[in-house]
This record gives C-alpha cells, structure tokens and sequence, in this order.
C-alpha cells in the first residue's frame, strides 16, 4: 500500500510575512514626517490651550503633542524650546522629559513589532554583531550613553535599540534618565531668553555651544574611524 502523501503546510498569509509589516511600518514613518507639512508641534505647544479650554489639560496635551513631535521627526531641540517658553523652567523640564519618553516607548514600539523581524537576519558583520550583543546584555547602559552623548539622532536610537535584543523596561528607563541634561540645557535657555544677561541663559547658552563643540569632534573621530577601517 503506498505511503500517504505528505500535505504541505499551507504558507504564510502575506500580511503576516516580516517584509509586509516592515513596508506598514515605512509607510509610517513616512506619513509621520510628511505630517509636518500639515501641522507644526513647536506652534501648538507654544501657543498654549485655546480660550476655554480647563487648564488641567495642558500637561497631558502638551506631552502627547511632543511625543507626536518626536515621531514626526521633529528635532527635539525645538520642542524643548518650546516647553520653556510655554512652562518656564521646572515645569517645562518634567514635561519634555515625559513627552520625549513617551514618544521613545512609541518608537520603540513600532520598531519591534512592524520593523525588527525584517531587518535582524541582516545585523551581520563583526561590528553589527558587537553592538547587538552590547546592547542586548547591557541595555540600560547602552541606551542611557547613546541619549548623553549629543550629536546623536535621537530616532535612530530608537530604532536601533528596537531592531537589537534591548528589553523595553531598561530602554524606557535609561531614556528617561539620559534625556535631563540636555532637556534641562534647552528649557532653560528657551525659558531665559527674555533675560540674555540672566546666569540662567547664560549657563545654558554655553552648556549648548559646549554640546555643539562636542557633537562636532564626535562626528569628526567618526569620520576618522571610518576613513581608517575603508583603508
């Protein structure tokens, strides 16, 4: 009597394949960028609540439409500036650290579920490689460098850290740690600006021109390190 035939295992529906959610989550962030053409972040959250609106709800607008701001791209020194002249000081710090997490854990989110199981079979290389196992073994401290170190797209850390074995606990954690000092530099600087001779604005102005030298000797030992390995 002849052996059955084997039945094949019916495929994978197309909407369930990697490759299907990575070009949902493209199409994403395409339309969260080209959302600014629309609308801008830094004008709705510096021009406040409109009348009428109970003043209880300008913290929790104001954080959603900065973690909306962070997804569309926006660069966070904006926002930042922003929070200081709408909040002032203390208040605008807490604020944009929140709104700045908030919108890490979405970016986060969406790079883990529609982007990493695409792209991870390709994180090959001696270097890749290295990363990856930094930054699974030691996420917190991986996360918390990148968001001190300025210079550094703060999306591409997101999704980086998405598309690697970081756990989202440690990565919310250390992005809500490693985000003050540049938040509070920024804040301040925005919230002082009316007083240019204030110790506050000045602080913060040479805190920020210490940040853009130290951005720029980043990118250029980056560019050394790269022009050596090409050698």
């Amino acid at each position: 009597m002849p052996a059955p035939e084997a039945v094949p295992a019916p495929s994978e529906p197309a909407t369930r394949s990697p490759w299907w959610r990575f070009a949902l989550f493209v199409v994403i962030l395409g339309a969260a960028g080209g959302s600014l053409l629309l609308w801008s972040p830094t004008a709705l959250l510096s021009g406040g609540l409109p009348a009428g609106v109970p003043g209880y709800w300008l913290a929790p607008t104001f954080v959603a439409v900065y973690a909306l701001g962070t997804l569309a791209f926006m660069p966070r020194p904006a926002l930042n500036a922003a929070a200081g002249l709408l909040l002032g000081i203390q208040q605008g710090v807490l604020m944009a650290v929140l709104g700045t997490t908030l919108g890490a854990a979405a970016a986060f989110g969406l790079g883990r579920a529609l982007g990493r199981d695409a792209l991870r079979p390709y994180l090959r290389g001696r270097m890749l490689t290295a990363l990856d196992r930094r930054f699974t073994e030691q996420g917190f401290r991986s996360v918390l460098l990148l968001r001190l170190l300025p210079g550094l797209p703060f999306q591409a850390g997101n999704y980086g850290a998405a598309f690697s074995g970081t756990r989202f606990l440690p990565f919310l954690l250390a992005t809500a740690v490693g985000v003050v000092p540049t938040t509070a530099v920024y804040v301040t600087a925005a919230a002082s600006a009316s007083k240019p001779g204030s110790a506050a604005f000045l602080l913060s102005a040479g805190a920020i021109g210490v940040l853009g030298l130290v951005t720029l000797v980043s990118l250029w030992r980056a560019a050394s390190a790269r022009r050596r390995a090409a050698a």
